[in-house]
C-alpha cells in the first residue's frame, strides 16, 4: 500500500524535465526491442500488484473491488499488452503508394518519437488513463513525465512508489502536485503533451503549450447524451444506461449523462429505468459497497446544487452526504433544456430524462449543445441509428451499449470540438506521440527525364513539357473517367518502365 502523497519539490521540476530529455537524446528510446522490454515490465507491473491497485483506488473513490478489476485492471493490461505486441508493425517505415511522377523519389514515412512528453491523467481513472497513454508514448520511443491527479492521493503515491521500480528511471518519472507544481511544469517545453481532464484547466494547457509550440492531445468528456427509439428493446437499454452511469459513481468522461426520449415513451422508459436501477441495486448501494463514492466533498456540494435546483421530478433517489462523498443514485423525470442539471457535464450518479417530441427534436436538442464525447444510440432499426449518426456530431458514437468502446483494440478514441481533440488509446495514440517523417532519395538517372527542366535559365520548350508531364489527368466534368484517361495512364506507364530500363542498361 502507498503511503501519504509526497509532493515533488517545485525547484526539481526543471531539473527531472531536462534529465529526460538528456535521455531521449541518447537514443536508447529509438530501439524497438527497448521499447518492448519497457512496455513488458509495464504489463508485469499491472500484473503483480492487482490487489494494490484494487486497494488505493478504494481508498481514493470507494469504488467496489470487482468494479476495478474488469474495467480498470483488465483495460489497463489489455491496452499495455496491444501495445507491446503492435510496437514493431506500427513503428515500421511507411512506402507511399506508387506515383508515376515521384516513384523515383522513393519516398517513405518513418515513424520517430517526438521526445519528451507530459502525460497529465485526472483522478476518475487513475491507472487506465495514466498507464494507457503511458505505454503509448513508450512505444513510439519518448521519455515521459507523468503528472497523476492529487485528487486520488493514494493512487498517485503508489504510481510513484512503484513506477521505478519496474520502468528504466530514465524513461519515465513521475512528477506529483498541486497548482503550483503543475504551473511550473507548464513553463517547460514538451515535445507534446496529452491532458485528460475538463475544459477549464485544458485552456491553460493550452495556453501554455502555445507559448512553445507543443502540440496537444485533450480528452475533456461533455455531456453524451442517450438518444432513445421507442421501439427499442427497453429493458436492455435500460439497464445499459443505468450500468454506465453508475460505474466509477457517475465519475466517468463516457457517461450518459442525459436520456432524450419521446413524450409518448417516457412513462415506459423511466419505469424501465427503475426497474434497471432496482436490479442492478437490490439493497442500498450506501450500505451494499456496490456504488463508489465522489472523489472529494467539494464535488459532492456540486452534485447538491444541481440537484436543489433541478425543476425536474426526483423518480427516486436524491440523498446526499458531504460528509461520507455519498451521492445517491438518481432518476430526474421531466427536464428541461434550462433546467440546472443541463449546465454542466453531470459527473456523478444523476440521470435526467428529457421528453422531446421525436428524433428530430432530439437531434436539434444534441446540436444545441456543446460537442460531446459520445453519442449513445438506443435502437434496432437501421434508418433511425442512421438518422442520429449522420446528423450528429461527436467524439465517438455508441449503439445500444455504453462505455465498454473505449477498451475496443485498434478503434481510436477521442474526443471532438468541446469534447477535445486526439486519441487516447492504442495506435491512434501511439501516432499522437510520433512524428511522421517524410524522407526522400532521388537517384542520378532522374537528370535525363523531363524533370532536368526545372533548372534555370529556364528552356520554354522543355519547360512546357515538363509542365505538361505534371498536369494531372482531370475526370470529365461530369463525373467518371473518361477511357482516354485511362488510355493515357496505362501508356504513360508503360514509357516510365522502357525509359527506365534503359536508363538502367546505361548506368548500371
Amino acid at each position: 500500500m502507498a503511503g501519504t502523497l509526497q509532493f515533488t519539490p517545485v525547484e526539481d521540476i526543471p531539473r527531472i524535465r531536462n534529465e529526460l530529455g538528456v535521455a531521449f537524446n541518447s537514443g536508447r528510446t529509438r530501439s524497438i526491442a527497448y521499447r518492448k522490454q519497457q512496455l513488458l515490465q509495464l504489463c508485469y507491473l499491472v500484473e503483480d500488484n492487482q490487489e494494490c491497485i484494487r486497494q488505493v483506488i478504494s481508498s481514493d473513490l470507494g469504488r467496489p473491488h470487482d468494479e476495478t478489476d474488469v474495467l480498470e485492471w483488465s483495460g489497463t493490461l489489455l491496452e499495455i499488452k496491444d501495445a507491446y505486441d503492435s510496437v514493431e508493425k506500427w513503428s515500421a517505415p511507411q512506402k507511399s503508394p506508387f506515383s508515376l511522377l515521384w516513384f523515383s523519389l522513393s519516398p517513405v514515412t518513418r515513424k520517430e518519437p517526438k521526445g519528451v512528453v507530459l502525460i497529465i491523467s485526472p483522478f476518475n481513472y487513475p491507472f487506465f488513463l495514466t498507464l494507457t497513454p503511458l505505454a503509448a508514448a513508450i512505444a513510439a520511443g519518448n521519455t515521459v513525465m507523468l503528472k497523476p491527479s492529487e485528487l486520488t492521493p493514494a493512487s498517485a503515491t503508489f504510481l510513484a512508489e512503484v513506477i521505478p521500480k519496474y520502468l528504466d528511471h530514465d524513461l519515465v518519472r513521475v512528477v506529483n502536485g498541486g497548482v503550483p507544481e503543475t504551473t511550473k511544469i507548464l513553463e517547460l517545453r514538451f515535445n507534446h503533451i496529452l491532458y485528460t481532464g475538463n475544459n477549464r484547466v485544458a485552456k491553460i494547457v493550452c495556453m501554455a503549450a502555445a507559448k512553445h509550440l507543443t502540440p496537444v492531445t485533450l480528452e475533456l468528456g461533455g455531456k453524451s447524451p442517450c438518444v432513445i427509439d421507442p421501439k427499442c428493446n427497453a429493458k436492455v437499454a435500460a439497464k445499459r444506461i443505468m450500468w454506465g452511469k453508475l460505474v466509477n459513481c457517475g465519475q466517468v468522461c463516457l457517461c450518459p449523462d442525459y436520456v432524450l426520449v419521446p413524450e409518448s415513451f417516457q412513462d415506459e422508459f423511466v419505469e424501465a429505468l427503475k426497474n434497471a436501477y432496482n436490479e442492478l441495486h437490490p439493497t442500498d448501494p450506501k450500505q451494499s459497497g456496490m456504488l463508489g463514492r465522489i472523489v472529494n466533498e467539494r464535488h459532492v456540494e456540486r452534485l447538491k446544487n444541481l440537484l436543489d435546483n433541478t425543476k425536474g421530478t426526483i423518480v427516486f433517489g436524491g440523498e446526499t452526504d458531504k460528509d461520507a462523498r455519498y451521492v445517491a443514485p438518481t432518476l430526474i423525470r421531466d427536464v428541461k433544456r434550462d433546467d440546472s442539471l443541463m449546465s454542466e457535464e453531470i459527473f456523478g450518479p444523476l440521470l435526467p430524462v428529457v421528453p422531446v417530441k421525436d428524433v428530430d427534436e432530439a437531434i436539434a436538442f444534441v446540436n444545441s449543445m456543446d460537442e460531446a464525447l459520445n453519442v449513445y444510440i438506443f435502437s434496432n432499426d437501421k434508418k433511425f441509428k442512421s438518422k442520429v449518426m449522420d446528423n450528429t456530431r461527436s467524439g465517438t458514437a455508441s449503439v445500444n451499449e455504453t462505455i465498454l468502446h473505449v477498451m475496443a483494440n485498434d478503434a481510436p478514441f477521442g474526443g471532438f470540438g468541446a469534447s477535445g481533440y486526439g486519441y487516447s488509446t492504442g495506435k491512434a495514440a501511439f501516432d499522437e506521440f510520433t512524428h511522421f517523417r517524410c524522407t526522400v532519395d532521388n537517384p542520378n538517372w532522374v537528370e535525363y527525364t523531363p524533370m532536368s527542366a526545372r533548372y534555370t535559365p529556364y528552356n520554354p520548350t522543355s519547360l512546357q513539357r515538363l509542365v505538361k508531364f505534371l498536369h494531372p489527368s482531370l475526370p470529365p466534368r461530369n463525373g467518371g473517367s473518361s477511357a482516354m484517361t485511362k488510355l493515357w495512364y496505362v501508356v504513360g506507364l508503360a514509357v516510365a518502365g522502357a525509359v527506365c530500363a534503359s536508363l538502367a542498361v546505361i548506368f548500371l
